[in-house]
This record gives C-alpha cells, sequence and structure tokens, in this order.
C-alpha cells in the first residue's frame, strides 16, 4: 500500500457531482464510481469524514432567491444535504464499508445527532462518518459546514473535489486567459477574491492552520491521488512552502 499524506480527511463533494449529466436527482453510476474510491482510500487507512452539498436537489439561494424566506430556503437546503448522506451511506454499505450519517439537526429517524466525540470514535473504528444538514443554521454554505467539521474531527486537511480542477483567477470557462494556481495562502485567495470557496470557509480554515486541496472530481480516483500527496489541483495553506 502507498503512504498516506493525509491519514484523516474531510472530503466535500457537491450534490450536483452525484447527478452527474442529468443535473438533477441521483445517478447512481457515479454514486458507485465515487463510493468505489471511497472504498480503497478506506482500506489504504485512511479515516474519511464526507460532507456532500444538495445542489442537485435544491440550492437555497439561487432556487428561493426572491421567492422565499432566506431561512427557509436554506432550511430546504440541509434537508436535501440529508437525502444524499443517506443515499450514500446506503451505497457505502452494500460495498461492506460501514457508514454512520451525522446531522447537525436532530432527526432521530433518519440519522444521528452530530457531536464530536461520537464521529471521532466512528472514525477511529474505521467508518466512513458523512456529516449532514450543514452547520444546522441558515446564511452558511456547506463549504463552510464541511470546514467546521474538519475542524472540529482534527483532520489533516479538507479536500475539496469539484467540478474544475483547480482554482484559477477568473472562470476558465469564460476567460481563456485565466490563470490556474497549483499552490496559494489563504492571503491570497482572501485578498484576491478568488472564487473557491466561499469567503467564510476560507478565514474558518486559515484560521485553524487547516490545508486544503481544490481538485476536480473527474476521475474520483483524483481522491485517492490527493490523499497519497500527488500534487494535483491547488493546494491553500496558511503559509508559503
Amino acid at each position: 500500500m502507498p503512504e498516506l499524506k493525509y491519514k484523516r480527511i474531510l472530503l466535500k463533494i457537491s450534490g450536483e457531482a452525484l447527478a452527474g449529466e442529468q443535473h438533477r436527482g441521483l445517478d447512481f453510476a457515479v454514486i458507485q464510481s465515487v463510493c468505489d474510491v471511497i472504498r480503497t482510500c478506506r482500506d489504504m487507512g485512511a479515516q474519511i469524514g464526507l460532507v456532500i452539498g444538495g445542489g442537485n436537489f435544491w440550492r437555497g439561494v439561487k432556487d428561493g432567491a426572491d421567492k422565499m424566506q432566506r431561512s427557509h430556503g436554506d432550511a430546504m437546503g440541509m434537508l436535501a444535504t440529508v437525502m444524499n448522506s443517506i443515499a450514500v451511506a446506503d451505497a457505502l454499505e452494500k460495498k461492506g464499508v460501514e457508514a454512520r450519517v451525522l446531522t447537525a439537526v436532530e432527526m432521530n429517524k433518519f440519522a444521528e445527532y452530530f457531536t464530536r466525540d461520537t464521529a471521532d470514535r466512528y472514525l477511529n473504528e474505521g467508518k466512513v462518518v458523512i456529516f449532514a444538514a450543514g452547520t444546522g443554521n441558515p446564511y452558511f454554505s456547506t463549504d463552510t459546514g464541511a470546514v467546521l467539521r474538519g475542524v472540529e474531527i482534527e483532520a489533516d486537511a479538507i479536500l475539496m473535489a469539484k467540478n474544475v480542477d483547480a482554482i484559477y483567477s477568473a472562470d476558465p470557462n469564460l476567460d481563456p486567459n485565466a490563470k490556474r494556481y497549483s499552490r496559494l495562502t489563504y492571503d491570497q485567495v482572501l485578498a484576491e477574491h478568488l472564487k473557491a470557496t466561499d469567503s467564510t470557509a476560507m478565514t474558518l480554515a486559515m484560521d485553524n492552520d487547516m490545508p486544503m486541496v481544490c481538485f476536480a472530481l473527474n476521475p474520483p480516483e483524483n481522491i485517492i491521488r490527493v490523499v497519497c500527496g500527488e500534487e494535483i489541483g491547488t493546494t491553500v495553506t496558511v503559509k508559503e512552502d
């Protein structure tokens, strides 16, 4: 087995990624491929916390904008992340990987309520822990929720698996001259307003000296490459190496 650079990770996957080419709902072929990679990382000895967005069902800011009160729209987004988490936990269990869904709001018919100690115990037992319902509060993105949980479980790094392969100076789909970064500091990201995650997530990671790697989920095997320390995507740290 190759040596792991990151032995305990918080992996964030967008909900849209689970929808595949359908762009809405769940593409189980995509889920299966992601779960295969998660199982491989688990078998290599990695402890894995997972946060999944809800955008394949509902994006509070986008879908509810000017149509409903923001807190209500965000509550629907939190519920969307719970649906995704249950689906991925089911797929992992079918592959022989024990998984537990811990939610930021109480809903004991569907999942367990999150506590840091419960999550830590499950991770040490080799279970994949899926953190659902964001932070449990409106006005916070799932990226911020991912960093919060990563800090709480003392992860070695936050792995942001996105639809784009790195952080760029501008949208590479719109600007062919956009600069691609391989390494950045949090100060640079915030000062230049680079669109990797929202600024709250970046600030929380910076304040807690938490490394973050932003990379493309496609192909899912990129997750293994990052866990093993291969330099792909963009690595963000507090200080320059």
